[in-house]
């Protein structure tokens, strides 16, 4: 089968390219200056938040109209934490900071314990 064979899934490209992203945006970080967003100058490991927020709001979206609750659900609450991780500096808010930070290990934590029991279960 070639790869023209194969249908697309466009929603879940969509949401591996904006975390692709993400991941390049952090991993540059060290050897590339700040970017210029509009009158702004954004370094790219506060913008890799910004998009791997977006990605994961996607994945939310997308997964959740599917019926796909639990993958649904685990991207829409990373989408929340890792908003607040990138709000965070922005408005100074270490309240932000550390909700973001509860939110996303309190979000890793429940999914761990969903797929242990999903696994129990069968």
């Amino acid at each position: 089968m070639s790869f023209r064979d194969r249908d697309i899934d466009y929603g879940s490209a969509a949401v591996g390219t904006l975390v692709g992203l993400a991941g390049l945006l952090f991993l540059a970080e060290p050897v590339v200056d700040p970017l210029a967003l509009g009158g702004l100058r954004v370094r790219p490991v506060a913008l890799s938040t910004v998009v791997l927020a977006l990605g994961f709001g996607l994945g939310g979206v997308v997964y959740l109209r599917r019926g796909q609750r639990l993958i649904g659900t685990a991207h829409a609450v990373g989408a929340v934490g890792w908003g607040l991780l990138a709000l965070a500096p922005a408005v100074g808010s270490e309240t932000a900071l550390v909700l973001g930070l509860a939110v996303v290990v309190g979000g890793a934590v429940a999914l761990v314990v969903q797929v242990s029991r999903n696994r129990d279960a069968r």
